[in-house]
């Protein structure tokens, strides 16, 4: 990328960032080129769509949750550090849960690739919380994560800063029963 194409690409980012911030994920992309001194044309180019300029923001964000969701031992305790650090990251801008949950459906958005690779690293320290007999067997992995993004969405709609126990009552709720 030439000089001046990479600092329009961050300087798109960094504003980017601002506007989601301040307004959502839905803020205007115009307004967006507007603050950051370049034409909508020039967004477009950088960021074809709008998911294509939420992944650019979240991907590495992403890529650390999945790391550490391989890195993690499978156990209740980091199974829910993991959960809460998902939901605090699917709530950074307003009605990003709502996008993600959307983007699981539509392959061919730009968020796809590293929704499904976040949520399959989270799938597979889910099994080995089970395999530990720290998590019930009979969740799959898809059920534990619409749980997990609906508390962050609920959460977030409601404004309640809960997250943290909504969480601990939903692990409480997967606890393998007691022989």
């Amino acid at each position: 990328m030439r000089a001046d194409a990479r600092r329009n690409y961050e300087r798109l980012l960094r504003e980017a960032r601002a506007a989601f911030a301040e307004s959502g994920v839905e803020a205007s992309l115009e307004d967006i080129a507007r603050r950051a001194g370049v034409g909508i044309g020039t967004l477009y180019r950088h960021f074809p769509t709008r998911d294509a300029l939420l992944e650019a923001l979240l991907r590495d964000g992403f890529d650390a949750l999945a790391a550490r969701a391989r890195d993690a031992p499978g156990t209740r305790d980091a199974l829910a550090a993991w959960a809460l650090a998902l939901m605090e990251s699917s709530t950074a801008y307003r009605g990003l849960t709502t996008a993600f949950i959307t983007t699981l459906r539509d392959e061919s958005t730009e968020l796809y690739a590293s929704c499904k690779a976040l949520n399959a690293a989270g799938s597979d320290l889910l099994a080995r919380a089970q395999r530990a007999g720290e998590i019930r067997p009979d969740v799959d992995a898809p059920e534990f994560l619409t749980m997990v993004y609906g508390i962050a969405w609920a959460d977030e709609q409601a404004r309640g800063g809960r997250t943290e126990r909504l969480l601990g009552l939903l692990l409480d709720g997967l606890r393998p029963p007691r022989p």
